[in-house]
């Protein structure tokens, strides 16, 4: 019978062990992962992603979490230790970094089913009733206390969050499901290039967001059977859950029963979709609300002076309109207009800076133009630079265009070695 008290969710997060992936490469955004892990890419102004499903953690009443790194996780490590470093193991918190040991296998981590076996000694020593496992590298707001209730109350043995969307942006990037009128999944594609239509609405599909629970031994015994495989991928889209749908209890979630009705969630997994879903924290009331007192997004960040803006001449005024700017930036006799601007950024006189994503450390020189751009940080843009207003030159002098028009700017292209940068910060 299931436990409906007062204190019914609190006790299910207590009983949780949450598993972050956030190993994966991000190479669809090119440079901006030269350096760095997507989940350790910035957003939303003083925040990187692995950010989020830490904070919904947290928000959600998990406090104990493991993240797993892998791929250039230096600066992911040290935002980990500098920002989340402060839970108490003996209050029976903690968020631990778990790289690739090899103490299963001489291998890295070789899929996301692997990344979870090979810390199964770790899981168990914390003994949860149950497990999620989490993706680290997506931007959103839920309470996985909801979806933990969802799963105690099917008597599941898996369950998968979920959400619509439309089968294009589904083709061949997410997981697609096939459910029943209860919500149990009795058909999984991994990334398939034709995703199954929704029954009522042949636009749209139900994709996995690579969240998931489990209860504990029920995985353990699904990860331990998949590592005697070998031709298995190690993966929970591809391997584990078609292996486990016919004879098991594994339901679906969906995701908007989290939000509030509020839905939002975001990939940002190329050029393109990290600088939208940027630019819609410039709005006046943005769809993913970053001021929320009553479900916070932690974050570490520097101690650093207000934004300041000066200059007030006809033609040399510091101003932004429309646009979110950080601690430690001076906006000195330019205008910035609908941009996103990151911590410690120095704007030089006479410059016209629109619709630019500028991540920390960046100095524009005077007389810039700048439009439709991702400035990459520490860059140095040199006086009287001119970008985004003809592709065709930006692409000349090495700047990478999106397929929808996005300019990528990293030092390099400028020709500025990274010297004692630490690029990956």
């Amino acid at each position: 019978m299931v436990d409906k008290s007062s204190r019914y969710i609190s006790n299910l997060t207590r009983d949780t062990y949450a598993l972050i992936l956030a190993g994966g490469k991000g190479s669809r955004l090119h440079e901006l992962t030269n350096w760095r892990a997507k989940p350790a890419l910035y957003f939303g102004g003083k925040f990187r992603i692995i950010d989020f499903p830490l904070s919904n953690c947290v928000n959600s009443g998990i406090r104990r979490i493991g993240v797993v790194t892998q791929y250039k996780s230096h600066s992911l490590i040290r935002h980990l230790v500098r920002g989340w470093g402060h839970f108490k193991k003996e209050l029976g918190e903690s968020v631990e970094i778990l790289p690739a040991s090899q103490r299963f296998s001489e291998s890295w981590y070789e899929g996301t089913a692997d990344a979870v076996f090979q810390n199964i000694d770790i899981i168990r020593d914390e003994l949860p009733k149950y497990v999620m496992v989490l993706s680290g590298d997506h931007i959103y707001r839920m309470d996985y206390g909801h979806m933990l209730a969802h799963h105690v109350e099917n008597n599941a043995k898996m369950t998968v969050s979920c959400m619509a969307v439309p089968i294009q942006e589904a083709a061949g990037a997410f997981g697609v499901m096939s459910v029943d009128e209860n919500y149990r999944i009795h058909g999984f594609q991994e990334k398939p290039a034709n995703p199954t239509p929704l029954p009522n609405d042949p636009d749209r599909c139900l994709a996995s967001m690579g969240n998931y629970v489990f209860d504990t031994e029920f995985l353990f015994d699904q990860l331990l059977r998949d590592a005697q495989n070998s031709g298995s991928e190690r993966d929970f889209g591809k391997d584990i859950i078609p292996a486990i749908i016919k004879d098991h209890k594994v339901f679906a979630y969906p995701f908007e029963k989290s939000a509030g009705g509020d839905v939002y969630w975001r990939d940002v997994g190329t050029i393109d979709s990290f600088w939208e879903a940027n630019m819609e924290m410039v709005a006046p009331v943005p769809q993913l609300n970053l001021y929320d007192r009553k479900w916070p997004i932690w974050t570490y960040q520097e101690q650093l002076p207000p934004a300041k803006f000066v200059w007030e001449d006809q033609d040399r005024r510091g101003e932004a309109i429309n646009s979110v700017v950080s601690g430690g930036c001076i906006i000195s006799g330019s205008t910035l207009r609908r941009s996103l601007v990151f911590s410690n950024v120095r704007v030089h006189s006479y410059g016209l800076i629109e619709e630019a994503v500028i991540l920390p450390d960046v100095e524009i020189m005077r007389h810039c133009k700048l439009k439709k751009v991702v400035i990459d940080r520490g860059c140095v843009v040199p006086e009287g630079t001119v970008i985004g207003y003809n592709h065709e030159d930006d692409r000349a002098r090495g700047f990478r265009v999106s397929d929808k028009g996005v300019v990528l700017v990293t030092r390099e292209m400028l020709g500025q070695p990274v010297g004692g940068l630490n690029p990956d910060q």
